[in-house]
């Protein structure tokens, strides 16, 4: 951790370890609406300009797709797909009609596009930063201006905004961004799970960092506490390179199985979203695939994929892990998440709504679909393939699930563990099934009821909360009773030192980012079973978040807080 000896430390969450320090690049803000624009006196004619702008916006975010892979070209599809969507630009038509100035018009539609992407919740409104970037993009495109967001870099720099639009995330280079600090976001956000996936270390919700970097000339970040050293001493930084380069020796010496000093296997798995993520995942020193989100094929899109587009993209996945286990999430969408091709109504509370499963025993085509695809792709590759449920809460709903899984052949069927009352029943729900994945983010958000995509709440929503950590250990006293397998696959399995008391509460394997995987096995290895399991009681005895993980920083090898 950062001295605090300095008065210039500023705090934050910390989303990807990593400590570093370097000269800031503070990200350019949007240049906003053209105040000394004229009304609108021709809509029709200004609608076709703005139409344009957005095509040429979009264009611009699909050839910047195509030069990306994995999760990084899904976000720029789903920009692009944004920037071109009709019913936005009917929206910005219907200000121009009122008499709105043309970047007036597009501001305030976008206004009301995201308002309502807000209400929806859930994934709907994590776009809304998606949509403000091609807000902010097709004004400046009007304007005639470049458009805003990070600087041409000449040296290797920490990256320092308001907030960073998935678009921009999605294509740092990690040779020259040193580190990314952000003001707003939350430990679930895109630049969160993409820093995490690119091995940025990176901070968000770090409170006065804009204004601070306006006058700072360099900063010192560590990533995994999420603290801030504005312009820091020699001594910080020379304490600083030393922690790095004992982090590195760490990393580089860690290889093969998660196994604890003594020996126990923990599975260190990877998460992924595409083919391109399993391929890239595949080629790393990991064991497999602990989550599979299969809904980044459903989304934004007319209609259904296809039985065929599901087998070919399931079969290549299959077939990049060879023998290594691939735990497939199905369809994990609803109010949250909606599918236009679903025609599902919209809902009041969405992330207590129609979602996950419970879709999918509503509309029975796309679960049935989807399980058809991956006996076929089973069937082609033999591949260790293990299929689970999003969003199961009783045992009536495991039970229908597994009779369709193992209707078809497929070889383990599971179901996620989300919903406190999954997990109060663990041992019920688990005689119906193979084994679970406890997705500790929604975890977190029903247990603590705070909504993950508030920052504001981002304390309640803490993996480290107690009574998170009590609901996990339940689960995973259902998974011992019936000698299941109890994984993590939310993103507390890639913290180093959550990863001990997540192992000690009883789970099995953990997955995460790719880029976590090595140092959450090097910290197995400093710690036997036992040792785990004394930071986990520690955990549990313990009265506040930070009271928790200050208990097991106590317990735990000092030689760990070098990864954190």
């Amino acid at each position: 951790m950062l001295s605090e000896t300095v008065q210039h430390i500023l705090h934050g969450i910390g989303v990807s370890a990593g400590a570093v320090h370097g000269p800031v690049a503070l990200v350019a803000t949007a240049i906003g609406v053209d105040t000394h624009e004229t009304p609108s006196h021709d809509a029709e004619g200004d609608s076709a300009i703005v139409h344009d702008a957005m095509q040429h916006v979009a264009q611009q975010l699909k050839e910047r797709a195509e030069h990306s892979t994995g999760n990084s070209r899904d976000v720029l599809t789903a920009t692009a797909q944004l920037a071109a969507d009709r019913g936005l630009l009917k929206t910005i038509s219907k200000h121009l009609q009122n008499g709105e100035g043309i970047t007036a018009s597009v501001h305030n539609a976008v206004g009301e596009y995201a308002s309502k992407l807000q209400k929806i919740g859930g994934y709907m409104a994590e776009r809304v930063t998606d949509l403000y970037d091609v807000r902010d993009r097709v004004i400046c495109e009007l304007r005639g201006v470049p458009a805003p967001g990070i600087p041409e870099l000449s040296e290797p720099s920490i990256l320092v905004a308001k907030d960073l639009a998935p678009a921009e995330t999605a294509t740092l280079d990690p040779s020259i961004v040193l580190g990314i600090v952000t003001e707003e976001g939350g430990p679930t956000s895109h630049t969160a799970i993409l820093a995490a996936q690119l091995g940025i270390p990176a901070a968000v919700k770090v409170s006065g960092i804009v204004e601070e970097a306006k006058i700072a000339n360099e900063l010192a970040l560590d990533g995994g506490a999420g603290t801030v050293l504005i312009d820091p001493s020699e001594e910080e930084i020379d304490e600083l390179s030393t922690r790095s380069a004992r982090r590195a020796t760490l990393l580089a010496n860690s290889h093969g199985r998660g196994l604890s000093k003594d020996g126990k296997h923990i599975a260190l798995l990877a998460n992924i979203g595409s083919a391109a993520d399993a391929t890239k995942a595949a080629a790393l020193d990991l064991e497999g695939s602990g989550l599979f989100r299969t809904e980044f094929m459903f989304l934004d899109r007319q209609d259904a994929p296809s039985v065929e587009e599901q087998t070919d993209t399931y079969t290549r996945v299959l077939e990049a892990f060879g023998d290594r286990r691939v735990v497939v999430r199905t369809l994990d969408a609803g109010a949250d998440k909606p599918l236009a091709f679903t025609q599902m109504p919209s809902e009041e509370n969405p992330a207590l709504g129609i979602r996950g499963l419970r879709l999918g025993m509503r509309k029975q085509e796309l679960i049935d679909t989807q399980l058809e695809a991956l006996s076929r792709a089973y069937q082609a590759t033999h591949g260790d393939v293990w299929v689970m449920a999003p969003m199961v809460a009783d045992v009536d709903e495991a039970h229908w699930f597994a009779q369709k899984v193992r209707a078809l052949g497929l070889p383990k069927v599971g179901v996620m563990i989300e919903v406190p009352g999954t997990a109060l029943r663990a041992s019920r729900v688990l005689r119906e099934v193979d084994f679970a994945s406890i997705g500790t983010n929604d975890l977190a958000q029903y247990t603590m009821a705070a909504d993950r995509l508030n920052g504001d709440l981002a304390s309640l929503l803490s993996p480290w909360q107690p009574a998170v950590l009590e609901m996990i250990s339940l689960a995973c006293k259902g998974g011992a009773e019936t000698q299941s397998h109890m994984g993590v696959c939310g993103e507390a399995g890639g913290d180093p030192l959550l990863a001990l008391v997540l192992v000690g509460l009883g789970v099995t394997s953990l997955s995460m980012a790719p880029k976590k995987v090595a140092a959450v096995r090097a910290s197995l290895a400093m710690h036997n079973f036992a040792s785990c399991q004394r930071m986990a009681q520690a955990a549990l005895d313990a009265s506040t978040a930070v009271q928790a993980r200050e208990a097991v920083i106590a317990i735990a090898d000092p030689a760990v807080k070098d990864l954190l």
